[in-house]
């Protein structure tokens, strides 16, 4: 007999005021001296302030080093601080990059071994000290999913730890953390959120839950992120934002992403293109693949994105959404192609291989793909 779980983090609170609950959510999880896992520009922007005004007398540290693509050894380093310091749990502000080493402390900090044991599914033994999500923008989903991914610079590589005991006690969700957020970076990750709604409707392990998220956060993306983009301080348009990312995240975190991630990592691992660049890149391009696999859920997903299709065959409608895809990539002015990226036309062979490896994700693609079907969509859009 099937059956379907679902997981995200232990208790969400979102909306203009979830920060301000932060004082109430560490005494209910008896953290007295939480690290704050952060970034530079978190901190100069004063966006962290906020976070630091909310712990009232308890003692607290801060680790700013993450980087974008985080690499392994920040996760070395920041754990050091995190035993160094006597912390008893992990606060994350701001993007993916900050959560996810956030997350990967929680699950080393108590690991007897070394980081590279923890690389892989489920490989995680037990729950580790208690961790905060407060994204500060509206995108990666990280808030809400058991998966942290770092890059591997030596072997060129992204690597990801993945179990539930690494999905977050608590989630903070305010539109007001995502105000200092620049213009590009609302783009490429309110592109990735996009990224993780569809793919996450058209996985094969999508259930009746993971589609109303992911339709409903399409929805919502399509609308609010050209406001967002055009006029940052529209408050209505990252709050919606937001609430995309938060239901995009809990879509992916349970039916999996798929090829456009695949073919993102050894982008992100060779050249260090940030994450969402690469997913906005490649998503037209993987989906003029994946349509015919399913064109009636690329139907779905054009009326999502405010096609209309009622006159439309299902062939016409799954051209229109990858059409919709296309355009509001260009809405938001994310760059296209990958030659503007330093990426050499003579390495798409080999990123071709990586990517048909990475089963882990590729098994939840609607199409099946091979290695010389990946190439061929490299070259599209190089």
């Amino acid at each position: 007999m099937s059956f379907t779980a679902f997981k995200i983090a232990n208790k969400l609170i979102t909306g203009q005021g979830a920060v301000e609950q932060l004082a109430g959510e560490l005494t209910r999880l008896n953290i007295t001296n939480p690290l704050i896992v952060t970034d530079a520009a978190l901190l100069k922007s004063g966006t962290v302030e906020h976070v630091i005004g909310q712990l009232g007398e308890r003692r607290y540290g801060i680790f700013g080093e993450v980087q974008p693509e985080p690499e392994i050894a920040i996760v070395e380093d920041c754990t050091r601080v995190y035993r160094a310091g006597g912390h008893d749990g992990l606060i994350g502000v701001g993007g993916g990059s900050a959560i996810d080493i956030a997350k990967s402390v929680a699950a080393y900090a108590d690991h007897d071994g070394k980081l590279e044991e923890l690389f892989g599914v489920d490989l995680v033994t037990r729950k580790g000290p208690p961790l905060i999500a407060i994204p500060t923008t509206a995108g990666t989903g990280s808030e809400v999913t058991n998966v942290a991914i770092l890059s591997d610079k030596a072997a060129q590589l992204k690597k990801g730890i993945v179990s539930d005991y690494m999905l977050p006690d608590v989630a903070l969700v305010s539109p007001l953390m995502t105000l200092t957020c620049p213009r590009s970076v609302t783009a490429a990750s309110g592109i990735d959120a996009l990224v993780h709604a569809i793919e996450a409707y058209l996985s094969t392990n999508a259930s009746p839950i993971t589609d109303a998220l992911a339709i409903g956060a399409i929805k919502l993306i399509a609308k609010a992120l050209p406001k967002a983009y055009a006029a940052p301080a529209n408050l209505c348009a990252r709050e919606d934002m937001a609430t995309a990312s938060l239901m995009a995240g809990m879509a992916f975190g349970n039916a999996g992403v798929g090829a456009v991630h695949a073919l993102a990592y050894p982008l992100g691992g060779r050249f260090n293109i940030a994450h969402g660049v690469s997913n906005a890149l490649l998503l037209p391009y993987v989906m003029a693949w994946n349509k015919l696999a399913c064109v009636e859920r690329f139907r779905d997903i054009a009326e999502a994105m405010g096609t209309k299709v009622a006159d439309l065959s299902d062939k016409d409608a799954a051209d229109q959404a990858v059409k919709a895809m296309a355009d509001i990539c260009a809405a938001v002015e994310i760059p296209t192609g990958l030659r503007g990226f330093g990426v050499p036309e003579d390495a798409i062979p080999a990123m071709a291989e990586e990517a048909s490896g990475i089963e882990r994700l590729m098994r939840n693609n609607p199409r099946r793909l091979n290695a010389q079907d990946i190439e061929k969509i490299y070259r599209a859009a190089y």
